[in-house]
Protein backbone atom coordinates (compact mmCIF):
# COMPACT_ATOMS: atom_id res chain seq x y z
CA UNK A 1 0.00 0.00 0.00
CA UNK A 2 1.67 3.11 -0.77
CA UNK A 3 0.29 7.20 -0.02
CA UNK A 4 1.33 10.14 -1.45
CA UNK A 5 3.16 12.94 0.75
CA UNK A 6 2.21 17.11 -0.80
CA UNK A 7 4.28 16.84 -3.75
CA UNK A 8 2.62 13.95 -5.04
CA UNK A 9 5.41 11.91 -4.15
CA UNK A 10 4.76 7.87 -3.32
CA UNK A 11 5.47 6.90 -0.29
CA UNK A 12 5.18 3.39 0.85
CA UNK A 13 3.20 2.35 3.95
CA UNK A 14 5.33 -1.23 3.70
CA UNK A 15 6.86 -2.11 7.28
CA UNK A 16 10.63 -0.87 7.84
CA UNK A 17 13.26 -3.11 6.69
CA UNK A 18 15.95 -1.68 8.49
CA UNK A 19 15.81 -0.91 12.13
CA UNK A 20 18.74 1.70 13.82
CA UNK A 21 19.05 1.20 17.20
CA UNK A 22 17.32 2.53 20.02
CA UNK A 23 17.68 6.31 21.08
CA UNK A 24 19.86 6.75 17.65
CA UNK A 25 19.59 10.58 16.80
CA UNK A 26 17.89 11.65 13.57
CA UNK A 27 18.86 15.73 13.15
CA UNK A 28 19.70 17.72 10.28
CA UNK A 29 22.58 20.46 10.46
CA UNK A 30 23.48 24.19 9.18
CA UNK A 31 25.89 26.61 9.37
CA UNK A 32 25.87 30.24 10.73
CA UNK A 33 26.88 32.08 7.88
CA UNK A 34 24.80 29.58 5.40
CA UNK A 35 21.51 30.49 7.03
CA UNK A 36 21.63 33.13 9.66
CA UNK A 37 21.96 36.29 7.85
CA UNK A 38 21.73 39.69 9.81
CA UNK A 39 24.97 40.33 9.45
CA UNK A 40 25.34 43.46 10.94
CA UNK A 41 22.53 43.38 13.80
CA UNK A 42 23.25 43.36 17.02
CA UNK A 43 27.20 43.95 17.49
CA UNK A 44 28.36 41.51 14.96
CA UNK A 45 31.09 42.53 13.15
CA UNK A 46 32.15 40.49 9.31
CA UNK A 47 33.75 37.44 9.42
CA UNK A 48 35.86 36.58 6.46
CA UNK A 49 33.12 35.38 4.60
CA UNK A 50 31.51 38.25 4.64
CA UNK A 51 34.72 40.16 3.26
CA UNK A 52 35.51 37.17 0.71
CA UNK A 53 31.62 36.99 -0.65
CA UNK A 54 31.88 40.91 -0.83
CA UNK A 55 34.86 40.48 -3.12
CA UNK A 56 34.48 40.73 -6.62
CA UNK A 57 34.92 37.38 -8.31
CA UNK A 58 35.02 35.21 -5.33
CA UNK A 59 31.58 33.78 -4.92
CA UNK A 60 29.24 32.59 -7.75
CA UNK A 61 27.03 35.81 -9.22
CA UNK A 62 28.21 37.81 -6.65
CA UNK A 63 26.11 36.02 -3.75
CA UNK A 64 26.43 36.70 0.02
CA UNK A 65 25.05 35.20 3.02
CA UNK A 66 24.23 38.97 4.35
CA UNK A 67 20.52 38.14 4.70
CA UNK A 68 21.06 34.07 3.68
CA UNK A 69 17.49 32.24 4.53
CA UNK A 70 16.93 34.89 7.32
CA UNK A 71 17.19 32.33 10.21
CA UNK A 72 17.97 34.99 12.62
CA UNK A 73 14.80 36.41 12.25
CA UNK A 74 12.74 33.43 11.61
CA UNK A 75 14.31 30.67 13.61
CA UNK A 76 11.20 30.29 15.73
CA UNK A 77 9.28 29.10 12.25
CA UNK A 78 12.28 27.24 11.83
CA UNK A 79 12.37 24.47 14.97
CA UNK A 80 8.84 24.42 14.78
CA UNK A 81 9.52 22.88 11.21
CA UNK A 82 12.24 20.61 12.48
CA UNK A 83 9.88 19.57 15.21
CA UNK A 84 7.12 19.16 12.22
CA UNK A 85 9.47 16.59 10.77
CA UNK A 86 10.14 14.73 13.91
CA UNK A 87 13.55 15.35 14.09
CA UNK A 88 15.48 14.95 17.33
CA UNK A 89 18.35 16.53 16.95
CA UNK A 90 19.62 19.66 15.43
CA UNK A 91 23.45 21.11 14.71
CA UNK A 92 23.85 24.58 14.28
CA UNK A 93 27.41 26.47 14.58
CA UNK A 94 27.54 29.62 16.72
CA UNK A 95 28.89 32.79 14.65
CA UNK A 96 32.44 33.86 16.29
CA UNK A 97 31.55 37.36 15.49
CA UNK A 98 28.29 37.30 16.50
CA UNK A 99 29.42 36.68 20.12
CA UNK A 100 33.09 38.10 20.34
CA UNK A 101 33.21 40.36 17.01
CA UNK A 102 36.57 41.40 17.45
CA UNK A 103 37.83 38.05 18.28
CA UNK A 104 39.21 39.01 21.46
CA UNK A 105 37.63 40.27 24.90
CA UNK A 106 34.27 39.48 26.52
CA UNK A 107 31.23 38.61 25.02
CA UNK A 108 28.42 40.43 23.55
CA UNK A 109 25.43 39.42 25.25
CA UNK A 110 22.87 40.19 22.46
CA UNK A 111 24.25 37.90 20.12
CA UNK A 112 24.59 35.11 22.64
CA UNK A 113 20.68 35.83 23.70
CA UNK A 114 19.84 34.47 19.79
CA UNK A 115 21.74 31.47 20.69
CA UNK A 116 20.30 31.01 24.20
CA UNK A 117 16.94 31.04 22.19
CA UNK A 118 17.54 28.69 19.93
CA UNK A 119 18.44 26.45 22.62
CA UNK A 120 15.41 27.09 25.01
CA UNK A 121 12.90 26.41 21.64
CA UNK A 122 15.12 23.34 20.81
CA UNK A 123 14.95 22.09 24.02
CA UNK A 124 10.83 22.67 24.91
CA UNK A 125 9.84 20.96 21.40
CA UNK A 126 12.53 18.10 22.13
CA UNK A 127 15.04 18.36 19.99
CA UNK A 128 18.69 17.69 20.89
CA UNK A 129 20.91 20.97 20.20
CA UNK A 130 24.40 20.32 19.20
CA UNK A 131 26.54 22.75 19.23
CA UNK A 132 29.62 23.76 16.55
CA UNK A 133 31.94 26.47 17.66
CA UNK A 134 33.57 27.08 14.50
CA UNK A 135 31.87 26.40 11.07
CA UNK A 136 34.56 28.73 9.07
CA UNK A 137 33.34 32.26 10.11
CA UNK A 138 36.75 33.92 11.68
CA UNK A 139 36.15 36.80 13.16
CA UNK A 140 38.18 39.21 10.25
CA UNK A 141 40.29 41.87 12.81
CA UNK A 142 41.98 38.06 13.66
CA UNK A 143 42.78 37.65 10.26
CA UNK A 144 44.02 40.94 9.66
CA UNK A 145 46.41 39.73 12.49
CA UNK A 146 47.17 36.52 10.48
CA UNK A 147 44.02 33.95 10.56
CA UNK A 148 44.82 30.51 11.11
CA UNK A 149 48.58 30.51 10.04
CA UNK A 150 49.21 32.46 13.71
CA UNK A 151 49.55 30.67 16.55
CA UNK A 152 47.18 33.16 18.40
CA UNK A 153 44.79 32.16 16.29
CA UNK A 154 44.46 29.15 18.43
CA UNK A 155 44.47 30.55 21.72
CA UNK A 156 41.15 33.06 20.99
CA UNK A 157 39.54 30.59 20.41
CA UNK A 158 39.90 28.95 23.19
CA UNK A 159 39.12 32.04 24.71
CA UNK A 160 35.72 32.08 22.78
CA UNK A 161 34.85 28.44 23.07
CA UNK A 162 34.91 29.25 26.81
CA UNK A 163 32.43 32.26 26.84
CA UNK A 164 29.98 29.90 24.50
CA UNK A 165 30.47 27.01 26.81
CA UNK A 166 29.44 29.51 30.24
CA UNK A 167 26.94 30.62 28.09
CA UNK A 168 24.80 27.77 26.99
CA UNK A 169 26.96 24.64 29.25
CA UNK A 170 23.50 24.23 31.48
CA UNK A 171 21.36 23.15 28.62
CA UNK A 172 23.51 21.78 25.95
CA UNK A 173 25.45 18.69 26.10
CA UNK A 174 26.94 17.92 22.67
CA UNK A 175 29.90 20.24 21.77
CA UNK A 176 31.77 20.47 18.34
CA UNK A 177 35.23 22.45 18.88
CA UNK A 178 35.96 22.59 15.14
CA UNK A 179 33.57 21.66 11.59
CA UNK A 180 36.05 20.48 8.36
CA UNK A 181 39.30 22.16 9.52
CA UNK A 182 40.97 20.27 6.49
CA UNK A 183 38.52 23.00 4.48
CA UNK A 184 39.13 26.15 7.02
CA UNK A 185 43.16 25.38 6.39
CA UNK A 186 43.38 23.76 2.54
CA UNK A 187 41.04 25.59 0.69
CA UNK A 188 40.92 28.96 2.76
CA UNK A 189 44.72 29.15 2.53
CA UNK A 190 45.83 27.10 0.00
CA UNK A 191 43.40 26.90 -3.29
CA UNK A 192 41.99 30.05 -1.72
CA UNK A 193 38.18 28.83 -2.98
CA UNK A 194 36.76 29.39 0.15
CA UNK A 195 37.47 32.64 2.43
CA UNK A 196 39.66 34.27 3.09
CA UNK A 197 41.17 33.25 -0.14
CA UNK A 198 44.92 32.93 0.23
CA UNK A 199 47.35 31.00 -1.96
CA UNK A 200 50.29 29.87 0.27
CA UNK A 201 50.80 26.27 1.04
CA UNK A 202 53.20 26.48 3.80
CA UNK A 203 50.28 28.68 5.28
CA UNK A 204 48.11 25.87 4.56
CA UNK A 205 50.22 23.92 6.77
CA UNK A 206 50.32 25.91 9.05
CA UNK A 207 46.70 26.67 9.52
CA UNK A 208 46.12 22.67 10.04
CA UNK A 209 48.41 22.57 12.87
CA UNK A 210 46.64 25.42 14.82
CA UNK A 211 43.23 24.57 13.85
CA UNK A 212 44.43 21.06 15.62
CA UNK A 213 46.04 23.35 18.11
CA UNK A 214 42.83 25.32 18.65
CA UNK A 215 40.53 22.41 19.06
CA UNK A 216 42.71 21.19 21.70
CA UNK A 217 43.11 24.14 23.91
CA UNK A 218 39.23 24.49 23.49
CA UNK A 219 38.73 21.37 24.45
CA UNK A 220 40.79 21.76 27.68
CA UNK A 221 38.32 25.22 28.32
CA UNK A 222 35.24 23.67 27.74
CA UNK A 223 35.76 20.46 30.27
CA UNK A 224 36.91 23.32 33.09
CA UNK A 225 33.56 25.33 31.69
CA UNK A 226 31.15 22.79 31.03
CA UNK A 227 29.19 20.13 33.19
CA UNK A 228 30.54 16.51 33.84
CA UNK A 229 27.64 15.38 31.50
CA UNK A 230 28.86 17.56 28.24
CA UNK A 231 30.03 16.10 25.42
CA UNK A 232 33.29 17.14 23.27
CA UNK A 233 34.13 16.25 20.01
CA UNK A 234 35.14 16.91 16.26
CA UNK A 235 33.69 16.71 13.17
CA UNK A 236 35.60 15.79 9.80
CA UNK A 237 35.63 15.57 6.63
CA UNK A 238 37.84 12.59 6.11
CA UNK A 239 38.65 11.66 2.50
CA UNK A 240 37.81 8.05 1.48
CA UNK A 241 40.60 7.75 -0.72
CA UNK A 242 41.32 4.60 -2.75
CA UNK A 243 43.69 4.45 -5.57
CA UNK A 244 43.00 4.29 -9.23
CA UNK A 245 45.16 0.68 -9.87
CA UNK A 246 47.01 -1.17 -7.65
CA UNK A 247 50.61 -0.10 -9.13
CA UNK A 248 52.92 1.40 -6.83
CA UNK A 249 52.92 4.78 -7.66
CA UNK A 250 49.02 4.91 -7.81
CA UNK A 251 48.98 3.26 -4.07
CA UNK A 252 51.95 5.97 -3.27
CA UNK A 253 49.51 8.72 -4.34
CA UNK A 254 46.76 7.35 -2.13
CA UNK A 255 49.41 7.21 0.73
CA UNK A 256 50.11 10.58 0.21
CA UNK A 257 46.74 12.34 -0.09
CA UNK A 258 46.03 10.34 2.55
CA UNK A 259 48.27 11.88 4.84
CA UNK A 260 47.00 15.52 3.81
CA UNK A 261 43.27 14.36 3.58
CA UNK A 262 43.32 12.51 7.40
CA UNK A 263 46.16 11.73 9.05
CA UNK A 264 47.15 15.29 9.75
CA UNK A 265 44.32 15.59 11.70
CA UNK A 266 43.97 11.83 12.96
CA UNK A 267 47.19 11.71 13.50
CA UNK A 268 47.97 14.09 16.66
CA UNK A 269 44.30 14.13 17.28
CA UNK A 270 44.28 10.02 17.95
CA UNK A 271 48.16 9.01 18.52
CA UNK A 272 49.83 12.67 19.48
CA UNK A 273 51.60 13.14 16.68
CA UNK A 274 52.56 13.86 13.10
CA UNK A 275 52.50 11.39 10.69
CA UNK A 276 56.36 10.98 9.75
CA UNK A 277 55.54 10.89 6.16
CA UNK A 278 53.36 13.89 5.91
CA UNK A 279 56.79 15.94 7.26
CA UNK A 280 58.85 13.92 4.37
CA UNK A 281 56.49 14.74 1.72
CA UNK A 282 56.20 18.72 2.39
CA UNK A 283 59.70 19.26 3.71
CA UNK A 284 60.67 21.25 0.73
CA UNK A 285 57.97 23.35 1.69
CA UNK A 286 57.91 23.88 5.58
CA UNK A 287 60.37 22.34 8.07
CA UNK A 288 57.16 22.26 10.37
CA UNK A 289 59.55 24.29 13.20
CA UNK A 290 56.02 26.01 14.17
CA UNK A 291 55.05 22.85 16.06
CA UNK A 292 56.56 23.54 19.57
CA UNK A 293 56.88 21.14 22.14
CA UNK A 294 53.50 19.89 24.16
CA UNK A 295 51.85 20.85 21.11
CA UNK A 296 50.50 17.38 20.04
CA UNK A 297 49.85 16.52 23.43
CA UNK A 298 47.51 19.48 24.14
CA UNK A 299 45.85 18.62 21.06
CA UNK A 300 45.47 14.78 22.25
CA UNK A 301 42.78 15.26 24.02
CA UNK A 302 39.74 12.82 25.33
CA UNK A 303 37.49 12.77 22.56
CA UNK A 304 33.87 11.91 23.36
CA UNK A 305 33.13 11.66 20.29
CA UNK A 306 33.98 12.06 16.47
CA UNK A 307 31.66 13.52 14.09
CA UNK A 308 32.41 12.32 10.16
CA UNK A 309 30.94 14.25 6.97
CA UNK A 310 31.14 12.43 3.81
CA UNK A 311 29.64 12.95 0.42
CA UNK A 312 31.88 10.89 -2.17
CA UNK A 313 35.31 9.28 -2.43
CA UNK A 314 38.23 10.43 -4.06
CA UNK A 315 40.02 8.38 -6.47
CA UNK A 316 43.64 9.27 -7.02
CA UNK A 317 46.50 8.64 -8.88
CA UNK A 318 49.96 9.35 -10.09
CA UNK A 319 50.34 11.94 -12.63
CA UNK A 320 49.33 10.17 -16.10
CA UNK A 321 51.02 12.16 -19.05
CA UNK A 322 47.73 12.99 -20.96
CA UNK A 323 46.27 14.39 -17.93
CA UNK A 324 44.58 17.88 -19.18
CA UNK A 325 41.46 20.23 -17.93
CA UNK A 326 40.39 20.47 -13.99
CA UNK A 327 41.37 18.96 -11.32
CA UNK A 328 38.63 16.28 -10.22
CA UNK A 329 38.86 16.65 -6.47
CA UNK A 330 35.60 18.20 -5.98
CA UNK A 331 36.64 21.18 -3.99
CA UNK A 332 36.26 24.23 -6.32
CA UNK A 333 38.56 25.06 -9.75
CA UNK A 334 41.77 27.09 -8.75
CA UNK A 335 45.06 27.13 -10.37
CA UNK A 336 46.40 26.42 -6.82
CA UNK A 337 45.93 23.27 -5.20
CA UNK A 338 44.75 22.27 -1.91
CA UNK A 339 47.52 19.67 -1.79
CA UNK A 340 50.60 21.02 -0.54
CA UNK A 341 53.21 18.64 -2.09
CA UNK A 342 51.19 16.60 -4.18
CA UNK A 343 51.01 18.69 -7.56
CA UNK A 344 51.76 16.02 -9.10
CA UNK A 345 48.81 13.40 -7.96
CA UNK A 346 45.67 13.50 -10.80
CA UNK A 347 41.76 12.89 -9.12
CA UNK A 348 39.38 11.05 -10.96
CA UNK A 349 35.73 10.77 -10.48
CA UNK A 350 34.70 7.73 -9.24
CA UNK A 351 31.79 5.74 -10.99
CA UNK A 352 27.95 5.77 -11.07
CA UNK A 353 25.35 9.06 -11.21
CA UNK A 354 26.67 12.78 -10.38
CA UNK A 355 25.18 15.31 -8.42
CA UNK A 356 24.84 18.70 -9.20
CA UNK A 357 28.24 19.63 -7.50
CA UNK A 358 29.57 17.14 -9.94
CA UNK A 359 30.16 14.80 -7.67
CA UNK A 360 30.13 10.85 -7.65
CA UNK A 361 27.42 8.84 -5.48
CA UNK A 362 28.59 6.65 -3.99
CA UNK A 363 27.36 5.13 -0.39
CA UNK A 364 29.89 2.38 0.07
CA UNK A 365 32.45 4.99 0.77
CA UNK A 366 30.35 6.05 3.69
CA UNK A 367 30.09 2.43 5.24
CA UNK A 368 34.13 2.35 4.52
CA UNK A 369 34.39 5.54 6.23
CA UNK A 370 33.14 4.51 9.14
CA UNK A 371 34.71 1.20 9.94
CA UNK A 372 38.18 2.70 9.24
CA UNK A 373 37.44 4.85 12.00
CA UNK A 374 36.00 2.50 14.38
CA UNK A 375 39.47 0.15 13.49
CA UNK A 376 41.05 3.84 14.47
CA UNK A 377 39.15 5.16 17.67
CA UNK A 378 37.97 2.12 19.19
CA UNK A 379 35.54 2.74 22.06
CA UNK A 380 34.61 6.16 20.60
CA UNK A 381 31.75 6.69 19.52
CA UNK A 382 30.56 8.15 15.96
CA UNK A 383 28.09 10.76 14.38
CA UNK A 384 27.50 11.39 10.84
CA UNK A 385 27.48 15.27 11.17
CA UNK A 386 27.04 15.61 7.30
CA UNK A 387 26.09 13.61 4.52
CA UNK A 388 23.47 14.86 1.84
CA UNK A 389 23.35 16.01 -1.73
CA UNK A 390 22.59 18.41 -4.20
CA UNK A 391 19.85 18.06 -6.64
CA UNK A 392 18.71 20.91 -9.34
CA UNK A 393 15.29 21.17 -7.65
CA UNK A 394 12.50 23.10 -8.55
CA UNK A 395 9.03 24.51 -8.08
CA UNK A 396 6.37 22.64 -9.88
CA UNK A 397 2.42 24.33 -11.06
CA UNK A 398 1.25 23.13 -7.90
CA UNK A 399 3.52 24.87 -5.63
CA UNK A 400 5.74 21.56 -4.46
CA UNK A 401 9.17 20.36 -4.89
CA UNK A 402 9.67 16.91 -6.34
CA UNK A 403 13.04 15.81 -5.65
CA UNK A 404 13.43 11.85 -6.17
CA UNK A 405 17.26 12.04 -6.09
CA UNK A 406 17.38 12.49 -3.21
CA UNK A 407 15.42 10.13 -1.52
CA UNK A 408 17.52 7.40 -3.45
CA UNK A 409 20.72 8.90 -2.50
CA UNK A 410 19.52 9.52 1.06
CA UNK A 411 18.02 5.85 1.59
CA UNK A 412 21.36 4.10 0.17
CA UNK A 413 23.66 5.90 2.31
CA UNK A 414 21.52 5.68 5.83
CA UNK A 415 21.51 1.63 4.81
CA UNK A 416 25.30 2.32 4.12
CA UNK A 417 25.06 3.29 7.98
CA UNK A 418 23.32 0.40 9.16
CA UNK A 419 25.50 -1.56 7.39
CA UNK A 420 29.01 -0.15 9.26
CA UNK A 421 26.13 -0.69 12.44
CA UNK A 422 26.06 -4.24 12.04
CA UNK A 423 29.58 -4.82 11.80
CA UNK A 424 30.81 -2.84 14.57
CA UNK A 425 30.34 0.59 14.42
CA UNK A 426 29.26 2.62 17.14
CA UNK A 427 27.02 5.07 15.11
CA UNK A 428 24.74 7.29 17.12
CA UNK A 429 23.03 9.36 14.64
CA UNK A 430 23.11 10.84 11.58
CA UNK A 431 22.64 14.72 10.74
CA UNK A 432 21.62 15.78 7.23
CA UNK A 433 22.76 18.53 5.41
CA UNK A 434 21.29 20.70 5.42
CA UNK A 435 18.22 21.00 6.68
CA UNK A 436 17.14 24.26 4.52
CA UNK A 437 18.69 25.56 0.90
CA UNK A 438 20.72 28.14 1.91
CA UNK A 439 24.54 30.09 1.06
CA UNK A 440 26.44 27.18 -0.56
CA UNK A 441 29.35 29.00 -0.06
CA UNK A 442 31.52 29.88 -3.30
CA UNK A 443 28.56 28.63 -5.41
CA UNK A 444 26.32 30.93 -3.59
CA UNK A 445 23.02 30.16 -4.17
CA UNK A 446 23.43 28.57 -6.80
CA UNK A 447 23.76 24.82 -5.22
CA UNK A 448 20.39 23.25 -3.33
CA UNK A 449 21.29 20.69 -0.22
CA UNK A 450 17.91 21.23 1.85
CA UNK A 451 15.56 19.04 2.69
CA UNK A 452 13.23 22.20 2.79
CA UNK A 453 13.51 24.32 -0.33
CA UNK A 454 14.02 28.03 0.53
CA UNK A 455 12.58 30.46 -2.14
CA UNK A 456 15.66 33.48 -2.02
CA UNK A 457 12.91 36.11 -3.13
CA UNK A 458 10.03 35.46 -0.14
CA UNK A 459 12.21 33.81 2.30
CA UNK A 460 8.89 30.77 1.88
CA UNK A 461 9.76 27.35 3.33
CA UNK A 462 8.76 24.44 0.86
CA UNK A 463 9.14 20.98 2.57
CA UNK A 464 10.28 18.62 -0.47
CA UNK A 465 9.54 15.31 -1.33
CA UNK A 466 12.85 13.64 0.67
CA UNK A 467 12.07 15.85 3.93
CA UNK A 468 8.73 14.19 4.31
CA UNK A 469 10.39 10.64 3.56
CA UNK A 470 13.69 11.79 6.14
CA UNK A 471 10.25 12.81 8.46
CA UNK A 472 8.85 9.16 8.15
CA UNK A 473 12.08 7.33 8.79
CA UNK A 474 12.70 9.59 11.99
CA UNK A 475 9.40 8.72 13.11
CA UNK A 476 9.41 5.09 12.68
CA UNK A 477 13.63 4.66 13.56
CA UNK A 478 14.12 2.96 10.40
CA UNK A 479 14.51 2.36 6.88
CA UNK A 480 11.57 0.71 4.33
CA UNK A 481 12.98 -1.99 2.08
CA UNK A 482 12.98 0.73 -0.94
CA UNK A 483 13.34 3.79 -2.05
Amino acid sequence: MTTTDNTGTALTNAPVATRFPAGFLWGAATASYQVEGAVREDGRTPSIWDTFSHTPGKVLNGDTGDVAVDHYHRWRDDVRLMADLGLTAYRFSVAWPRVQPTGRGPAVQRGLDFYRGLVDELLAQGIKPVVTLYHWDLPQELENAGGWPERDTAYRFAEYAGLVGEALGDRVESWVTLNEPWCSAFLGYGSGVHAPGRTDPAAALRAAHHLNLGHGLASSVLRDVLPARAQVGISLNPSVVRALTEAPADLDARRRIDALANRVFTGPLLKGAYPRDLITDTAAITDWSFVRDGDTAAIHQPLDFIGLNYYTPAVVSAARPDREGPRLDGHGASQHTPWPGADDVDFHHAPGELTAMNWPVDPTGLTDLLLDHTAQAPGIPLYVTENGAAYEDVVDAEGRVHDPDRIRYLHAHLAAVHDAIEQGADVRGYFLWSLLDNFEWAYGYGKRFGAVYVDYETQERIPKSSATWYSRVARSGGLPAES
